[in-house]
């Protein structure tokens, strides 16, 4: 698929083979104290995406700017479509949908950006690959480097969760903890590549990373019989999926396979609420500090805000905040009474929905197709549950001790 680049904030379009992060100009003009500037997008050709729309089926490597060598290797997409009946019911809207993520190979929606980016590493030849990532990220890209035989250098806030850092050890990353914060592990990550080489994975950073995280409106797409949601909801940090989301449905656009983008809606923690602020006030500086326990989306200085907040728009869709009680109590309900375990951050994005619920069928009805996107599996933070669940006591092994328990 051929494709050029084009400048988010000032539009400037650029033609190149080489490995390509930012638009220089924009980039140029960041001062550290509001949302990043020249982060770039990546254009297909219009016409092999119209060719397209000749075929009966695609896939998500269809869309790819690079060719996935040996996909089996590191098998990433096809994730189960969970229809919770029950707490739809409750929530009085009869079409919603989950996509469960945390079934992929590193547990969470990562896998996505990190298979194309390993694609990107090995087209360009280069073995290396550098990144920081408070825990899925990492994980994902040190799965991909253990099939690809790639090596990963990842610097991490060392107050990341241990499942996560353990995790990308295990896989045979370099794992470099950093005593301060995820934007402060981002700038150590871009310094490394700039003084050793290699290939730099950071979110929106790398643009190859929001076109790997597209593939799943693709996916879903063909997953819903060739229609796609009215309204998705996404769990939302530095902006990075949001953004992927909606590009892999502006792609799909342009392809001419649907006529209009779903309303995609930007799900914030209010303990970690930049762009949501960014969007409903047009103020773009930097939180003084995330707090919320979602730690997957607890950020500061959101690396794609900019972008996130153009696509809310272009996409009418919204944003909704809620404070962490309530995404630890949408983290139970879907365990309890839909199946479903997930981390924290990927809950935001239920709690988002259940926040919203009378909103959304005073506005579309109680049969609006609603599909929230679950990004990361529950067993990547078990902490958080500390004080709050708690195994039960052993009981004496005897017919006795199970009638006073139960009798």
């Amino acid at each position: 698929m051929r494709f050029t680049y084009e400048c988010c904030d000032c539009h400037a379009v650029y033609e190149t083979d080489e490995v390509f992060y930012q638009c220089p100009k924009c980039a140029g003009e960041n001062d550290g104290k509001s949302f990043p500037k020249g982060n770039v997008i990546v254009k297909l050709n219009d016409e092999d995406l119209k060719a397209l729309s000749k075929q009966s089926h695609v896939s998500m490597y269809d869309f790819f700017p690079y060719p996935v060598p040996t996909p089996e290797v590191y098998p990433v997409g096809g994730t189960p479509l969970a229809r919770p009946l029950r707490l739809g019911k409750q929530y009085g809207l009869t079409n919603v949908s989950c996509k469960l993520d945390s079934a992929l190979p590193s547990g969470s929606f990562k896998d996505r950006a990190s298979q194309l980016i390993a694609a990107q590493a090995i087209a360009h030849k280069q073995n290396k690959i550098a990144l920081a990532s408070t825990g899925n990220a990492g994980a994902a890209m040190s799965c991909a480097g253990a099939a690809y035989g790639l090596q990963i250098i990842l610097f991490v806030p060392a107050t990341a969760p241990i499942n996560k850092l353990m995790q990308s050890v295990l896989y045979g990353a370099t794992v470099v903890p950093v005593k301060g914060s995820y934007d402060d592990a981002f700038a150590l990550s871009i310094a490394y590549t700039k003084k050793f080489g290699g290939i730099n994975r950071n979110t929106a950073y790398n643009p190859m990373t929001i076109e790997g995280k597209k593939s799943i409106s693709i996916e879903l797409f063909e997953q819903m019989g060739r229609t796609v949601p009215d309204v998705v909801y996404v769990s939302v940090g530095d902006g990075c999926i949001y953004a992927g989301v909606y590009k892999g449905f502006y792609d799909l656009k342009q392809a001419g396979l649907i006529k209009k983008i779903p309303h995609i809606v930007c799900a914030q923690s209010k303990q970690s609420n930049a762009i949501s602020r960014a969007w409903r006030t047009g103020d773009f500086s930097n939180l003084e500090k995330a707090t919320t326990r979602a730690d997957s989306i607890s950020v500061e200085s959101p690396a794609n805000g900019r972008m996130a907040v153009r696509y809310i728009n272009e996409s009418d869709g919204w944003a909704t905040e809620v404070d962490d009680k309530q995404i630890l109590a949408a983290q139970l309900e879907l365990a309890k009474e839909a199946g479903i375990f997930v981390e924290p951050a990927a809950a935001c994005a239920w709690a988002a929905l259940t926040a919203d619920s009378g909103m959304l069928i005073e506005r579309f009805g109680s049969d609006v197709h609603v599909c929230t996107l679950l990004t990361g599996s529950g067993f990547k933070d078990m902490a958080v549950f500390q004080g709050t669940v708690s195994i039960p006591e052993a009981i004496e092994n005897s017919v006795e001790a199970v009638e006073k328990r139960f009798g």
